[in-house]
């Protein structure tokens, strides 16, 4: 039962991270209320890859890097199901 809770949070924060990245197309969205709470979300584990060589001509791929990092935990969790 908590595998599966973890499991869909997992998800869930994968959106969030989805949604945190589209922001970066509209500055606007990103200083709204609803941004700035989404940033607060993110940023705090998106933090762990920002020491990492990401970004490749002029393109930061910590999303990308960071939902991948929470596929494999989520993989780790099924497998101890």
């Amino acid at each position: 039962m908590i595998i599966y809770f973890l499991y869909r949070l997992i998800t869930i924060y994968e959106w969030v991270l989805i949604v945190y990245a589209l922001l970066s197309w509209a500055p606007d969205l990103r200083n709204s209320q609803i941004g700035r709470i989404i940033g607060q979300i993110s940023r705090p584990f998106l933090s762990i890859f920002d020491r990492l060589p990401l970004q490749f001509a002029g393109l930061d791929f910590t999303i990308a890097v960071a939902v991948i990092a929470l596929n494999c935990i989520q993989r780790l969790l099924l497998m101890m199901f």
